[in-house]
């Protein structure tokens, strides 16, 4: 194989990928250049319509809906951004909804887009376990906290039967769902009126710990959001930076979880929250060693959770199958 180029490397600088920053880890000799945005929707808007970056973080069902539009970027099995999402459903407390079954009827919200990698989830969920259906509810996308017009770099594919309409001009949701113009809210981001407070807001579950707990302990799911994308041409000329790439994420990912482990013997003091080692100790109780784990076989129900979803929810007019979304070099982890 040809030397490998340099990349350029556009992602959220998370733990899983703090290593990356500031080159700790290893890259099997790839020269890496790191970038990153103020915000996740920045960054994906960098990577659909610019051509800034070889490498780069992507919502999973962005990267779904735009699979048959010719993207010129390939999956790789890395998955930096996981959230367990019971907990991303918010209500307005004065509106009567206590259950899922009281959102049938209701005006909902959403960040950005109808199909959110967390608004899937959350939907998702919901329908299997609660029988939502999201075609009974009407669904008003804007900003979270900025008045914000739909994204315009992907497309906005949704069922004739669901009602999707855009937030009235200098609305934002958070407001809205304060004010109680709109009943719900599935958010990525925890809303401002939550954080500071407001009577007016809760959640669908207050108590959501036990129950996204519960929901790991029974699917062994842990909610996949983002994963890594790679140029297509990148890989034809160079096909062993497929495994390169995933070596150098892992790699940084295994750095963060030790670092986790490690300082557990000095109760979490790097961090400024309290009990933080009580926490580690109780997920080490009930997850696995690699509780983060990147890779197909690991993530396998994961995967196909998600692609089920994604086509259940009318986003791709085909369920995708996870050979069709990773790279071919990649099915092998």
């Amino acid at each position: 194989m040809a030397t490998a180029p340099a990349l350029t490397v556009g992602c959220f600088p998370y733990d899983t990928t703090r290593a990356l920053f500031d080159g700790t880890v290893s890259t099997d000799g790839i020269d890496v250049t790191m970038k990153t945005a103020p915000t996740l929707p920045e960054l994906f808007d960098r990577l659909i319509r610019g051509d800034e970056f070889d490498v780069a973080e992507l919502g999973l069902t962005f990267y779904l809906r735009l699979l048959k539009t010719g993207l010129p970027f390939v999956a790789l099995p890395v998955f930096p951004n996981r959230v367990f999402r019971h907990s991303c459903i918010y209500v307005n407390a004065h509106g009567g909804i206590t259950e899922p079954s009281d959102l049938a009827g209701r005006t909902i919200g959403e960040f950005g887009v109808y199909g959110q990698d967390s608004g899937v989830w959350a939907k998702g969920i919901l329908m299997d376990e609660y029988g939502f259906k999201p075609e009974e509810s009407r669904w008003v996308i804007g900003g979270l906290e900025h008045p914000a017009p739909p994204f315009d770099f992907i497309p906005h594919p949704h069922p004739s039967e669901v009602d999707v309409r855009v937030a009235p001009e200098g609305k934002t949701l958070s407001a809205m769902l304060d004010a109680g113009e709109i009943d719900a809210l599935f958010s990525a981001n925890v809303p401002q009126c939550v954080l500071d407070g407001s009577p007016n807001v809760t959640r669908l579950f207050p108590d959501f710990e036990p129950l996204e707990r519960y929901y790991y302990r029974r699917t062994g799911i842990f909610p996949i959001m983002h994963t890594i994308v790679i140029r297509r041409e990148l890989l034809r000329d160079h096909p062993g930076l497929a495994h390169g790439v995933y070596r150098a994420f892992s790699r940084a990912k295994d750095a963060a979880a030790e670092r986790y482990r490690q300082n557990r013997r000095l109760y979490q003091v790097q961090t400024m929250i309290p009990w933080m080692n009580a926490l580690v100790d109780r997920n080490a109780e009930e997850f696995p060693e690699d509780w983060w784990p990147y890779g197909i076989a690991a993530n396998h129900a994961a995967l196909d959770t998600c692609l089920r979803y994604h086509h259940q929810q009318g986003l791709t007019s085909r369920q995708w199958r996870i050979e069709d979304v990773f790279a071919a070099q990649s099915l092998d982890t």
